[in-house]
């Protein structure tokens, strides 16, 4: 049996990286990006290999497929990597017009266009595509229009896409709450500590993966 392959953006701290550790502990080849990534493997892991760069250029895009590909195919596809905009973060009122435009840029239109161009080898397997999403998406909360407008985005596009790919998973998750950098800069100066850490989710996110749900919000 072919060993299964992932994509997973932003594997270079945080959730990304827990994930990406999870899943090649767990057997699975990761193909793994990041901005700040070195081109080594996260955690030292032999099944993950690493490609540094932003997943909003296309030529970065089209490197993560042809990556996977070399395996022989694709299985999964972790739409991870984001930024949260400003900090602190500014009421809508006040929001820049550019930081915005970033914000959709990443968290959106890029995992748009790599869910795309993945598209086609995770048909050939019955693969899966999981957005990272946020209680930000569902909830108003003071200061996070921005990255809350563009994650209740994603959903609406990953509810769209589980309709028009009935023969694929499509999951939105909500990992809560956890112990990363983005979330510290959502909370300058403040102590972020009693949030869990990362690899608090990543037993859910394989048992996810395992169950094979049908499409739909999963909060892990």
């Amino acid at each position: 049996m072919d060993t299964r392959t992932a994509i997973v953006t932003g594997v270079s701290r945080g959730l990304g990286k827990a994930l990406a550790e999870a899943l090649a502990g767990a057997g699975w080849t990761v193909i793994g990006d990041g901005r700040t990534l070195e081109p080594a493997e996260p955690g030292g892991h032999p099944n993950i290999r690493a490609i540094p760069g932003d997943v909003t250029d296309s030529w970065h895009r089209a490197l993560l497929v042809e990556t996977a590909l070399e395996t022989g195919r694709l299985d999964l596809l972790v739409n991870n990597a984001g930024i949260l905009g400003p900090s602190p973060q500014p009421a809508l009122a006040d929001y820049p017009h550019s930081a915005l435009r970033d914000v959709l840029e990443v968290n959106l239109v890029a995992p748009l266009a790599l869910t795309q161009l993945a598209l086609p080898a995770l048909r050939d397997h019955g693969g899966a595509v999981v957005n990272i999403s946020s209680d930000a998406a569902t909830g108003a909360y003071p200061g996070w229009g921005g990255y809350g407008a563009a994650k209740a985005a994603v959903e609406q596009l990953s509810h769209v896409l589980a309709a028009e790919e009935p023969k694929l998973r499509v999951w939105w998750v909500d990992p809560g709450d956890l112990r990363t950098q983005m979330h510290q800069e959502a909370f300058p100066g403040e102590d972020i500590g009693d949030r869990p850490p990362p690899e608090s989710v990543t037993p859910a996110f394989l048992r996810l993966l395992a169950a094979r749900p049908e499409s739909g919000r999963v909060k892990l």
